[in-house]
């Protein structure tokens, strides 16, 4: 019997062109290396990098300012808690001589007839509660009173004293954990701009100190700008009267005064020495410690830091600067230098450098005080 069913038709199954399938495979491999991989950042230009290394620099003396402050607590801080505690070991040793005047007396009490309630007010953890009771205190003669009296008001100072000196020390701890914050700052940016001129390749290196010597150049063609509007200024100025000479020279290019020009000496005997963040001197300085030891050189006590020195003299405009001024950067005021006439300052830059002379124009300009 025939059959209606259709044969079967066995058909093989197609295969992919090699080629093909090798190319698809790449694509996927490709999409998937895209897709695990960020893309590189593009290289910062030597503009930015000057910009960055600027900045970084301005951060650090911001934080160095920070540290100083912190720095000059915590040595008034600890000063006060010394004095303090010597105060409460001076109080208690009055305590314990006024004491032993009070054992005689109860001494003297026991051999007369046993222990007595004076006896008792020696060894009490509440003698004020013990002086309230008025049969002891009939008992007591004149001078035994003026004795307990005396004992009790020096327990209460030394009590007080010993407060004070607790308050002091839990203030001295902040100002020490300030001291520290301040420190792990500063190394933090510093680190950060040595990072980043690591990186540069010896030709880029070149190019910054290019961009570096046109900064200094227009900074110091503006100094010299200033200059010249100061000498012309000068120059307009009435000569005193016959037979009145002036007793200290004048002019943009003189000290303010006999203390300014000694300041200035001793600014300018410091250049060459290095930058170290929080030094003072006398072989590194900050910015702020080397215009405090000049002008104490002077005779004249600054403040610690740059924030306290701007309020530290008499304002003066850019037009008026007079050599030993002080010159402020930045509106944080986080910089300081010492104007030494001709529109140039003497100042002690940054980390990496050395105390130098250089345009008032290199920064920002905040504004400028006059010491002494």
């Amino acid at each position: 019997m025939p059959s209606h069913r259709k044969p079967r038709t066995r058909t093989r199954p197609a295969v992919p062109a090699l080629g093909v399938t090798t190319a698809a495979l790449a694509s996927v491999s490709l999409l998937a290396q895209s897709a695990d991989a960020a893309p590189a950042a593009p290289r910062p230009s030597i503009e930015e990098v000057q910009k960055k290394v600027d900045d970084l620099y301005r951060q650090a003396d911001l934080a160095t300012q920070k540290y100083d402050a912190a720095k000059e607590a915590t040595t008034t801080q600890r000063a006060k808690v010394d004095s303090l505690l010597d105060q409460v070991a001076a109080g208690t040793a009055k305590m314990n001589d006024t004491r032993r005047v009070i054992g005689s007396y109860a001494a003297a009490q026991y051999r007369d007839g046993g222990v007595t309630p004076t006896m008792r007010l020696l060894f009490s953890d509440d003698p004020q509660a013990f002086f309230d009771q008025d049969q002891l205190m009939g008992r007591l003669s004149d001078e035994q009173h003026r004795t307990l009296n005396t004992f009790e008001a020096e327990r209460a100072a030394n009590a007080k004293k010993r407060a004070e000196a607790g308050r002091s020390l839990a203030s001295l701890t902040t100002s020490q954990q300030a001291l520290r914050a301040g420190k792990e700052e500063v190394q933090g940016r510093l680190a950060a701009a040595r990072t980043l001129l690591s990186t540069l390749t010896e030709q880029e290196k070149e190019r910054l100190a290019a961009l570096e010597k046109k900064k200094q150049d227009e900074a110091r063609r503006r100094a010299a700008e200033l200059a010249a509007q100061q000498a012309a200024a000068a120059k307009k100025k009435p000569a005193p009267p016959a037979g009145h000479a002036p007793t200290a020279p004048s002019g943009p290019s003189a000290p303010a005064s006999s203390k300014a020009a000694k300041a200035l000496a001793f600014a300018r005997a410091q250049m060459g020495k290095p930058y170290v963040w929080g030094a003072t001197g006398p072989a590194s300085y900050d910015c702020s410690g080397l215009t405090q030891a000049a002008w104490r050189a002077a005779g004249v006590d600054l403040p610690r830091t740059t924030w306290d020195q701007v309020k530290a003299g008499t304002r003066v405009a850019t037009a008026d600067l007079q050599p030993g001024d002080l010159v402020f950067f930045y509106d944080d005021i986080s910089h300081v230098g010492m104007y030494a006439g001709g529109g140039m300052m003497i100042h002690a830059p940054h980390s990496g450098a050395y105390v130098r002379e250089e345009s008032i124009y290199y920064m920002p300009i905040y504004g400028a005080v006059r010491p002494g």
